[in-house]
């Protein structure tokens, strides 16, 4: 059901709250120390102290100023990071009271606000089937509310999945460098050459977004399962074997999921509708850094 415009507003409101606490007290360094700029550019000149680089001396102000003097130099950002948003039905799934779709929504805006208050840019692709919804990279607390919004508000044309179309149109139109959080359930296939295409233009990062009872389901009895984007149903005797054979056939395809993700040597965050997206995101920036620091 569509959210009316005065709940919209609550709800990126909310969300914009939470993503900038988070960002302000425990991310924004992080995101930082992971995603570097461009390069150093030159900002001002200071007097020389015992210790400075003697290469950094600017000769023609200390021949002026008759005292040696230095240029001093600051990191050139001027980066973008696309969110890439899996908004098939499957995303309307969730069992501890939030939604894969809500859990990606919110996630999306802590890594906005992270970007923002880097002064990157943000652009945002909606994917279903096909590209729903691009948004061009821009900067600015407005410009990544109305990310959230669009997120918020956003009601599918296609039921399923394609995310290799969502990543062949982003090639298309993102002719820079740039850092891609691509935030899927990756419970369709397809994806794999498409990634590794990607992947040598930008700085791709899965986003893997899930719920508990995708990976194993509760002893109840009878249970009638619906595929939200196919609309198949199943029914499952959930006291029977093919409850253990359910978790066996989630775990082979979780398995199949990490193998291709491994290969594709890319840094992945896994998030889940039971637990604190942020811990994930926190470990994430921490094993990037010791990944840089020992590439």
């Amino acid at each position: 059901m569509a959210l009316s415009t005065v709940e919209l507003f609550k709800k990126a409101r909310k969300i914009e709250i939470v993503a900038r606490r988070l960002v302000d007290e425990q991310l924004a360094g992080q995101y930082h120390s992971v995603f570097k700029g461009r390069g150093l550019v030159f900002s001002d000149v200071r007097p020389y102290y015992a210790g400075d680089d003697v290469r950094a001396i600017d000769w023609n102000i200390t021949a002026r100023m008759n005292a040696p003097h230095v240029k001093q130099f600051v990191e050139e950002r001027d980066r973008t990071v696309n969110l890439m948003i899996d908004m098939s039905a499957s995303g309307f799934f969730g069992t501890r009271g939030v939604s894969k779709r809500e859990l990606a929504a919110e996630l999306a805006a802590v890594v906005a606000f992270s970007a923002i208050k880097n002064n990157d840019r943000v652009g945002l692709y909606i994917v279903t089937d096909r590209v729903e919804r691009f948004v061009p990279p821009k900067k600015g607390r407005r410009h990544v509310l109305r990310v959230i919004g669009e997120i918020l508000a956003f009601e599918p044309l296609a039921r399923g999945t394609n995310l290799a179309a969502g990543l062949d149109f982003l090639s298309k139109v993102a002719r820079r460098r740039s850092v891609v959080f691509l935030v899927s359930d990756f419970l369709s296939g397809g994806w794999e050459r498409a990634m590794q295409i990607t992947r040598q233009r930008h700085e791709l990062v899965p986003v893997i977004v899930g719920d508990p009872l995708e990976q194993a389901l509760p002893p109840v009895g009878l249970l009638v399962l619906e595929d939200l984007e196919s609309g198949e149903l199943v029914e499952i005797d959930t006291s029977s074997a093919a409850a253990a054979d359910f978790a066996r056939r989630a775990r082979a395809a979780a398995a199949g999921r990490a193998l291709a993700l491994r290969r594709l040597n890319v840094d992945c965050v896994e998030v889940h509708t039971d637990r604190p997206y942020v811990d994930a995101l926190i470990a994430f920036f921490k094993a990037r850094a010791k990944r840089m620091a020992h590439g």
